[in-house]
């Protein structure tokens, strides 16, 4: 293999960066939505419809009305079951892309594989990369096609899930005074709905206006998801967070704001993004089943199986492409498991010296080009795809503020204090992300209480333990719907159908056997973790060597993350696992009445 980079060199370089960014604190370091700052969590887009609290029984309960919550529901009607409701904290369904409205909102997965059941509803994506609302629309008419709106509870928070084994039934509380029972909770809350906030040292002490970005001020910045943030003219902004919303989002802020100040800790990495309509041809000669022709296609890609054609041909099929063709010329034909990853931590080597030139390229002024270079591994953090962002900083109005890992170091009444220096701002938006990492009562929302009371934070506090990532035993009939010992694929909405046709079996299956209690067997749960343990190593290893942030828990992979991550056998091992589980028939690792 040829190279143009000195290997021992960059392993330095990364090792340095990362060192200097890993902190004692750790998920510590943010700071919960509640209290003070409870407010942050308010939602602005619609207000509270009235109503009076419920006090009734259903037969199966789904918890999130975004795309997990939007699939299971789907696939519940498709399997016959009429007697569900939806509860969504948000005024409509949606979820993530309900609450990320700020300017420039779009996905980054080709919209064509991402935006899920698209021929179920008839609907072909209008470009590419969908922006936001057409997400949301599209989340809307999934909701009306499956009738999902009849007996849903929007801007309704649930507060408390509690077991009740005598009548074999969850009790559910809300913050609408709601005490609903069902038979089958299914909690599809998503990973990323929670916002968090910097534990910046005076950050309650900020007076001037500020939002987290998934609550976006339109009122105060003018325009909409396109931009035209004409309110903010005469305005000094300030951004903390240079992650996935940020490049997303700063383009439009440093065309509008009269001064744009970016508060890095981390640079992302930016590769090509190239955007286009749909072409019409293509969209006109679609045939039956393209969709999932083509997700399974750009699974494959992205899961380092070799296809014979690449149709979605994005930056993600890429990236696994580089490092395919480079394992297929590896060095001496060295398979073992130390030859591949040697060949693939080269081809990483060699895609992020690309991503690295072309900041070069764009950025004109070098000190910034230089602080704008990511020098970790491809997939430490979630790579980006923009043709803005990076031009942005060639504005005469706009300033990044590279604190060379440290982070800002605090927030004043009227300022933002980061490399020893004083940066007055109007307004400061927070791009800080979601609650990740944290106990899963604090990242739901609510507390889960199962039998004899022992609660889901209690019973995980060294770590998940579940059956196929579903099924937790104590918590009988409640069903998880998450990337943990479960299924994980850079697609998704992907995975949460293929989690979706899963629970339509099982509670299809309750419907017809007329079973009133499924539960996971002690031994099949013992031994899914200790699969999920063993396929871990590898990929905690990768994680221990990366820059911090939410993929490796802060910089602390080996915390609970062994168990805590996802199925070690690639997203397509984990769809046919349960595919042949299903097939078997016998509901093998599960206790049934």
């Amino acid at each position: 293999m040829s190279i143009d980079f000195e290997p021992d060199a960059l392993r330095e370089k990364y090792q340095s960066e990362r060192d200097k960014r890993v902190r004692a604190d750790a998920n510590e370091q943010y700071v919960e939505m509640k209290g003070q700052f409870a407010h942050y969590l308010d939602d602005p887009y619609r207000a509270v419809q009235e109503r009076p609290a419920l006090h009734d029984e259903v037969e199966v309960a789904i918890i999130g009305g975004g795309f997990g919550g939007l699939l299971v529901g789907a696939r519940l009607r498709e399997a016959g079951i009429e007697d569900l409701r939806l509860i969504e904290k948000g005024g409509d369904f949606g979820g993530t892309w309900y609450w990320n409205r700020y300017p420039g909102a779009a996905c980054d997965v080709e919209s064509y594989v991402y935006l899920p059941l698209l021929e179920e509803v008839g609907y072909v994506p209008r470009k590419k990369y969908a922006p936001a609302p057409e997400i949301l629309e599209h989340s809307r008419n999934i909701a009306r096609h499956f009738r999902l709106y009849d007996n849903a509870c929007l801007s309704t928070e649930v507060t408390d899930l509690t077991w009740d084994d005598t009548e074999r039934r969850w009790v559910i509380s809300t913050n609408r005074g709601d005490r609903m029972r069902a038979r089958f909770v299914v909690m599809a809350n998503g990973p990323l709905h929670r916002p968090k906030l910097p534990g910046i040292p005076g950050v309650e002490t900020f007076a001037g206006h500020s939002f987290h970005t998934s609550r976006w001020d339109y009122d105060y910045t003018g325009g909409d998801s396109t931009g035209g943030l004409d309110g903010l003219r005469d305005k000094v902004v300030g951004i903390i967070g240079t992650g996935a919303t940020a490049v997303q989002c700063v383009p439009h802020l440093g065309a509008a704001a009269k001064e744009l100040y970016v508060f890095q800790r981390t640079p992302s990495s930016i590769d090509v993004r190239d955007d286009r309509p749909t072409d019409p041809a293509w969209e006109a000669q679609l045939q039956p089943g393209w969709q999932k022709r083509r997700m399974d296609n750009f699974n494959n890609l992205v899961s380092g199986i070799p296809e014979s054609e690449d149709l979605v041909h994005d930056g993600w099929t890429d990236i696994i492409g580089n490092l395919l063709i480079r394992l297929r010329q590896g060095e001496g034909g060295d398979m073992s498991p130390e030859g591949i990853g040697r060949v693939m931590e080269l081809a990483d080597f060699d895609k992020m010296e690309q991503i690295r030139a072309r900041v070069d390229q764009i950025v004109q002024d070098p000190v910034m080009a230089e602080a704008l270079k990511p020098w970790y591994r491809q997939f430490c953090k979630r790579p980006c795809f923009h043709d803005d962002y990076l031009p942005t900083f060639n504005r005469p109005n706009v300033t990044l503020v590279d604190t060379d890992g440290r982070g800002v170091e605090r927030i004043t009444e009227h300022s933002v204090w980061a490399n020893g220096v004083e940066y007055p701002v109007d307004c400061l938006i927070y791009a800080t992300g979601f609650e990740v990492g944290t106990d899963y009562a604090r990242r739901a929302g609510y507390e889960v209480h199962g039998r004899d009371g022992v609660t889901l934070t209690e019973k995980w506090a060294d770590g998940v333990s579940t059956f196929h990532g579903f099924h937790s035993r104590g918590f009988p009939n409640c069903f998880i719907v998450s990337i943990v010992q479960s299924g994980f694929s850079v697609n998704f909405p992907h995975m949460l159908d293929e989690q979706a046709k899963h629970l339509g079996y099982l509670l299809g299956r309750a419907a017809v056997d007329g079973l009133t209690l499924i539960e996971a067997e002690q031994e099949a749960e013992d031994a899914w973790v200790q699969t999920i343990v063993e396929m871990a190593q590898f990929n905690v290893k990768f994680l221990e060597a990366c820059t911090p942030g939410y993929y490796n828990n802060e910089g602390r992979p080996a915390e609970r993350s062994v168990r805590n991550g996802s199925y070690g056998g690639g997203s397509p091992g984990f769809i046919r696992l349960l595919e042949q589980w299903r097939a078997e028939g016998s509901l093998a690792g599960l206790e049934t009445d």
